[in-house]
């Protein structure tokens, strides 16, 4: 039994040379937008899960990269718009020493109260990374100030993120206090894994995503023996790719 008919003129065999050139034709138009559209779907994905991008900043001639004054005011302008409509805190904690100087930033635009705590991930006597979080200063809970973490919207500020052991530790014993919620924002946040981990139901929230590299910030110049214009003239050139 004969399933297709067989062709038996010049025309049939014509009309059966263009189907078949058609079919394959289509074939492979879907295939390429199938492709086409798988590519698309892993673009998207991967723009969700790095939605701001890696900075694309340069390291100088030491290996690190430095940040300028302006660098930071303008992660921070950013931020404060996105914290003042997804968070709205009725307090703010900085995570000094890093922390400080952003915070003060957002306290511009962001009008409330800054509570001080000072923890510390590194010897600063010898530029390495401690094994467990030092606990130098903390806030009082009882004091004006410190009453407004209870049942209140915290809101926790460092420079950056870099293994996240710090962050974790504050947030735990913030965590102590009963707030209503927190918000971790941190000026930079490296691309790396990280040591620790935030808690569920915390949001974070990063100025900008910075490749895993050494930063240097402008209020430390001085540890590095800078004065304040080599350290921005070094920030200019990693921003400009000099």
């Amino acid at each position: 039994m004969n399933f297709c008919p067989v062709p038996h003129t010049q025309r049939d065999l014509a009309w059966l040379g263009i189907g078949i050139f058609i079919g394959s034709s289509l074939y492979y138009f879907k295939k390429s937008k199938g492709e086409a559209k798988s590519g698309s779907e892993v673009q998207r994905q991967l723009s969700k899960q790095d939605p701001a991008g890696l900075s694309q900043r340069s390291a100088a001639a030491d290996g690190k990269v430095y940040f300028s004054y302006s660098d930071v005011h303008s992660s921070i302008c950013s931020l404060a718009s996105r914290i003042k409509s997804e968070f709205k805190p009725d307090v703010i904690i900085a995570i000094g020493g890093g922390g400080f100087i952003p915070a003060r930033m957002l306290r511009t635009e962001i009008k409330v109260p800054i509570l001080a705590v000072s923890l510390e991930m590194y010897d600063d006597s010898t530029n390495t990374a401690r094994t467990t979080v030092v606990r130098k200063q903390w806030y009082d809970i009882d004091s004006e100030l410190g009453k407004l973490v209870k049942g209140g919207r915290v809101l926790i500020v460092d420079e950056v993120d870099d293994t996240r052991a710090t962050l974790e530790y504050c947030v735990k014993e913030v965590q102590k206090d009963g707030p209503s919620a927190i918000c971790v924002a941190v000026v930079h946040n490296k691309a790396k894994p990280k040591k620790g981990a935030l808690p569920d139901g915390v949001v974070y929230l990063a100025g900008e995503e910075v490749p895993n590299m050494w930063n240097c910030y402008p209020w430390d110049a001085a540890a590095y023996g800078r004065s304040i214009y080599e350290h921005e003239e070094l920030a200019k050139g990693c921003r400009e790719g000099l």
